[in-house]
């Protein structure tokens, strides 16, 4: 093994990727451009990835292709954080942990596919505000919400609109009766 390969690094996490229950991708960022340079590479990856872990029910740590993976399962959806042969698990559980929490409280705890491909936007934002090229930039949901201005209280269509809408109801059936 090479000495440099066993310094420290702050480029911690390879890539991320979301996958359904059937080992389709919703989401993914390769950090590392030379793991898997190509569209065709990724998708074996994910798919020998999926194919050895989609049976298990819990958090788990897999070694796939030379390759540390901790990953997380909930209803339809697969999530993963690759980072490399040396990485410490403990690092990227927490980036798991972070992302599934954070996109918990974005989707109202409906962590399911119809949700997730429902607020993507919001779903890559966590992801940013996660992970930057590789290098961890947060580990705490409540950090990552704030920082993207999502509330998990907030209903699409606020008191507020909804206050507006009936003004603005009633504005128009006073002047459709004045005319």
């Amino acid at each position: 093994m090479e000495i440099a390969s066993l310094e420290p690094s702050l480029y911690t996490v390879k890539a991320v990727f979301i996958l359904d229950n059937d080992g389709n991708r919703l989401l993914s960022k390769y950090y590392d451009t030379e793991l898997y340079p190509s569209m065709k590479e990724q998708k074996n990856f994910e798919k020998n990835v999926f194919n050895k872990t989609h049976k298990a029910d819990t958090d788990e740590i897999a070694f796939v292709e030379g390759m540390t993976i901790v990953y997380k399962c909930s209803i339809d959806l697969f999530f993963y954080v690759v980072g490399s042969a040396q990485e410490n698990e403990l690092m990227l559980m927490a980036v798991l942990n972070c992302l599934f929490e954070s996109l918990s409280q974005i989707l109202r705890k409906n962590v399911e596919r119809r949700c997730l491909l429902d607020n993507m936007d919001g779903v890559f934002l966590v992801v940013d505000e996660i992970i930057d090229g590789g290098v961890i930039l947060e580990s705490d949901p409540q950090q990552v919400i704030q920082k993207v201005n999502y509330r998990a209280d907030e209903n699409p269509l606020s008191e507020q609109s909804v206050a507006q809408i009936m003004q603005s109801a009633k504005e128009q059936i006073k002047w459709s009766i004045l005319k």
